[in-house]
This record gives structure tokens, C-alpha cells and sequence, in this order.
């Protein structure tokens, strides 16, 4: 198998490489994690000026990529970072959603709308069936109810995309709708989140139009399972690239920080420690290639669930062996160590967490 880059690909990373390298701070990403948007709006600008959001499209739909190693290369870069932005929740889990009949949405995110998802609530965990919200058809139109919780960047969007029970039981796979809800519908309670960026809890009781729904009535699970593998797997690159920022910060300090009269990095159990966090990133790293190749065949889910569980032991392992070797300047605020690694912690909550997809793989390796 060839693991090198497409030439676009190639050109595609160095240039977000640069740009990032030359916006991103420490400092700026403290910033914007404090602002009411929960990411820097002036970074969202940027990215959307190099055309970032159309990489996570086909050229059909107006993009420029959409393939699983287009998503890898992007949120690695992302990842190295450390900036939050809402590329996530905007072109990957709203925008996997809309199909032809929405063009004019995916042109919208491509120059840079906002959009939430709004399909998580407080009793799912991780099930993505799992759907409480109802949407009732009345003379006047679809009264949504209920609630949704920790949406990404909801305070920050123009809309939100919200599934809701048209039909069946709660756990049913049949019956989930998909609707297109202006943010000034519905009640937020926002709050920032560990590692950068913002969330908020949701609730619904509004009278939407007929055409608020995207696509067929109470078919809407397969399009939002494609979502959240699409997703999976760059939350999946975007821990690589933490990982490796990680490692980088570590080898450093290892080399600066001086005992004994030379450099700890010198150490022969330091070594040992190192070498395992390497290997360890080096597994991570086959599996999120892995992962991409196979986003669009047959064997999806299987792929994201062996991806998301290693993703998510060699996250634990990275944060704990790296701030076990920094002492307590890894802890600090003030140090970028510590905003990584609250935020590479923080990659196992989201899409499910390592026993979720353990138990996952399980079922379909024997299915």
C-alpha cells in the first residue's frame, strides 16, 4: 500500500502547516476559548479564505475532496494546533446531512456558515438510535419538544440541525427525522468546555415549517450514522495530531531540562518511557490511516470502533506518561502541555468512548 500524500493532499497540509503555525498561539487559543464563540472567529475566517470547509466535500457537491484521507490530513494539522473551531460540527456532522436538495446549504458552509448538530441527549449514551425529541405534524406545522445535550458550538451558529422522533418507539431505528432549526428558536444554556471551545444544553418547543425537514420523513438514521463515522474518524486524526504536538513538547523539555548535571532526557528510564509513547503513537497512526481508507466501504463501523477504542487507550497513555515526565509544569496553565492535554483527554467523551466502541467491535466482529 502507498501511504504517501496525493500531491493536492500534499500541498493542502504544508499550507495548513504554515498558516497555523503563524495564527495559533497559546495565548490565542486561552483567548478564544473564553470568548462568547468558544473558538477564534478571526482563525474560522482564515480557514474558510484557504477553502478548508470544501475539503470535507466532493467536487459534485462543490468541494474539493470528502475522502477519508482528505478529512485525516485536515484535522491532523487541526490537532497539532490545539485550536478548537466548529469545522466538526459545520461540514462533517451538519453537512453529511444534506443532500442535493441542499446544495445551497453546502455552499453556505463552504463559505463559512455555522451550523450545530444537535443529536446527543441526556440519556443516550453514545446510542445513536436513542432519540426522545419528538416533532408532531399539526395544521400549522412541525411542533418540535424536548431536549438536546452538550451541542458543540450551539451559542455560535446561525442554525441548528436536530433529529426528533417522527414516528416509533425510542430506541426504534425507523422514525428519526432530521430538521433545520434557527438558533433563535429554541433556549441555550451555554457553557465552555474542558480543553477549549463551548457547548450548550438545548431545548425545543417551536412550530417549524414543512420545509424545515431535510430529506424523508423518519428515515434519518443512516444519513446521521454516516455522519458520526465521518466525524469519528476526524476527532480520530485530530488526537493523532495532538498526540504528536504532545511528543514534541516532551522530547523538548527531556532535552532542556537539566539534573545531575546533564539533560534528564539522558536517562535510560526516560528513554524507555519515551520509546513506548512513540510506538504507541506510531499504532494510533496506522489505525486512523486504516480508518480513513475504509470510511466509505462495506466495513465501516467495524473500522471506527477498533480506530475510535485505540484512539482513545493511547490518548490515556500520552497525557499520563507526558505529564508524569514534565512534573508539575505540565499541569500549569500557562504551559501549552497542559491545554493539550486536557483536550486530548477529552477526545475519549465524544462519539463514544473506549469500553462504548470495545463493546461495539465486539458485536459486529461476531455479527
Amino acid at each position: 500500500m502507498n501511504f504517501q500524500l496525493t500531491e493536492e493532499r500534499q500541498m493542502l497540509q504544508d499550507g495548513l502547516r504554515r498558516f497555523l503555525a503563524g495564527s495559533v498561539t497559546h495565548e490565542s487559543i486561552i483567548a478564544a476559548t473564553e470568548s462568547p464563540a468558544g473558538f477564534d472567529t478571526t482563525l474560522w475566517d482564515g480557514l474558510v479564505e484557504m477553502g478548508l470547509p470544501g475539503a470535507m466535500f466532493s467536487e459534485d457537491q462543490g468541494g474539493f475532496g470528502g475522502a477519508g484521507f482528505d478529512i485525516m490530513v485536515v484535522f491532523e494539522e487541526l490537532g497539532r494546533a490545539g485550536a478548537p473551531t466548529p469545522l466538526i460540527e459545520t461540514s462533517l456532522l451538519a453537512g453529511s446531512v444534506f443532500g442535493t436538495p441542499h446544495q445551497k446549504l453546502i455552499d453556505e458552509i463552504i463559505g463559512g456558515r455555522v451550523f450545530a448538530f444537535a443529536h446527543g441527549e441526556p440519556t443516550s449514551r453514545y446510542d445513536l438510535s436513542h432519540v426522545q425529541t419528538r416533532a408532531e405534524k399539526t395544521a400549522e406545522g412541525w411542533h418540535l419538544s424536548g431536549a438536546k445535550a452538550v451541542v458543540h458550538h450551539a451559542s455560535a451558529a446561525d442554525a441548528l440541525v436536530v433529529s426528533a422522533r417522527t414516528g416509533g418507539g425510542m430506541t426504534d431505528r425507523a422514525g428519526i427525522s432530521l430538521f433545520l432549526v434557527p438558533v433563535d428558536q429554541v433556549r441555550l444554556r451555554d457553557y465552555p468546555l474542558n480543553g477549549g471551545g463551548r457547548a450548550a444544553e438545548v431545548s425545543f418547543d417551536c412550530i417549524l415549517p414543512e420545509t424545515a425537514k431535510i430529506g424523508e420523513a423518519g428515515q434519518a438514521l443512516s444519513m446521521i450514522e454516516t455522519a458520526d463515522a465521518r466525524a469519528c474518524a476526524a476527532q480520530c486524526a485530530e488526537a493523532l495530531g495532538m498526540m504528536e504536538t504532545i511528543k514534541t513538547l516532551t522530547i523538548d523539555y527531556l532535552r532542556q531540562r537539566r539534573q545531575f548535571g546533564q539533560p534528564i532526557g539522558k536517562f535510560q528510564a526516560l528513554q524507555h518511557r519515551m520509546a513506548d509513547v512513540v510506538i504507541e503513537i506510531e499504532q494510533a497512526r496506522s489505525a486512523v490511516i486504516n480508518l480513513c481508507g475504509n470510511l466509505d466501504g462495506p466495513g465501516r463501523d467495524l473500522h471506527v470502533s477498533a480506530a475510535k477504542n485505540l484512539i482513545g487507550r493511547v490518548a490515556r497513555l500520552v497525557v499520563e506518561e507526558s505529564i508524569q515526565m514534565h512534573g508539575g509544569i505540565g499541569m500549569t496553565q500557562e504551559y501549552a502541555l497542559g491545554h493539550f492535554a486536557k483536550r486530548l483527554t477529552m477526545v475519549d467523551h465524544r462519539f463514544g468512548d473506549t469500553d462504548f466502541h470495545l463493546e461495539r467491535f465486539i458485536r459486529l466482529a461476531v455479527a
